[in-house]
């Protein structure tokens, strides 16, 4: 394949022996190289054939203007992530990643600080992602010299629980969809209300059940520590919700033969109390 043009070091447009353009990724695939070059293939990471996919496109618009030192990071992240997670990501990761990253040092640059309202629940369930999220923090520093804020943690790791949970089939989708939709029949059935589903604490809520159902569905297993001091402070001050969580808690261990931890039970009964109280 020859090089059509050279978007940074890492990305290229070539066009194949069959004249399809793609873009081509891989670690220093296009350093030193210009168009009409040939590149040496055992380097090429992922691949995007433009005429098959919108995705290819965005990734060609992203990264030919991307600076070279964030590609540097995003490869070198997303390089961690697959080590780690034993998990080969795809293209479209390349394309999240950096679109997210890009704009989320833009804006640490003019001091806007987002935060993230799954920090907790990332941290306690997804603690390989906010590993790397972690490093991602690190790297990110390293290339570009822009500290961001620690909540950008959870923020890079979701991308990573939310591509590996890419692979689902069907069916799995159609659980944690149902399961979804169980629960927050229970809630409003156990408090005799409906949801103000324009709300952020309803819609903190919602990925809150779809990261839990997912857990339940693919039976994911958390052998972690209970926080028994945050459960016992969760029944005291939040009794009602409590109550409601542990239906939940019920309602999962019969229909789907899931054993529900102490920490789901609190993180459950917070969010549900928070969506009760300010509808």
């Amino acid at each position: 394949m020859k090089i059509e043009k050279v978007y940074n070091n890492n990305v290229v447009l070539a066009k194949s022996d069959d004249l399809s353009e793609i873009i081509v990724m891989g670690k220093g695939i296009g350093f030193q190289k210009k168009t009409g070059d040939t590149f040496d293939e055992s380097l090429v990471e992922k691949t995007f054939v433009i005429k098959e996919t919108d995705s290819a496109d965005q990734l060609k618009a992203i990264y030919q203007d991307l600076p070279q030192e964030e590609s540097d990071a995003i490869f070198k992240i997303i390089q961690e992530a697959e080590t780690r997670l034993n998990h080969v990501f795809q293209a479209n990761v390349y394309l999240a990643l950096a679109d997210h990253i890009h704009y989320a040092i833009q804006r640490t640059r003019e001091g806007i600080n987002l935060t993230n309202p799954l920090s907790f629940e990332v941290k306690k369930f997804y603690r390989r992602e906010f590993e790397i999220g972690k490093i991602a923090l690190e790297l990110i520093a390293q290339h570009t010299g822009v500290k961001m804020a620690a909540d950008e943690a959870t923020s890079i790791a979701l991308h990573f629980v939310n591509a590996e949970k890419e692979g689902q089939l069907i069916e799995e989708t159609m659980k944690i969809t149902r399961t979804v939709q169980d629960i927050l029949n229970i809630v409003r059935l156990h408090y005799g209300v409906d949801f103000e589903t324009e709300t952020i604490s309803y819609n903190r809520f919602y990925t809150h059940l779809q990261y839990f159902a997912q857990r339940v569905v693919t039976r994911e297993i958390f052998q972690v520590p209970t926080d028994t001091f945050l459960l016992d402070q969760v029944k005291a001050n939040y009794p009602e919700a409590y109550n409601c969580a542990r239906k939940i808690s019920t309602y999962v261990e019969g229909a789907h033969r899931f054993n529900v931890a102490p920490d789901e039970v609190v993180y459950l009964t917070i969010h549900i109390h928070r969506v009760v109280q300010l509808k």
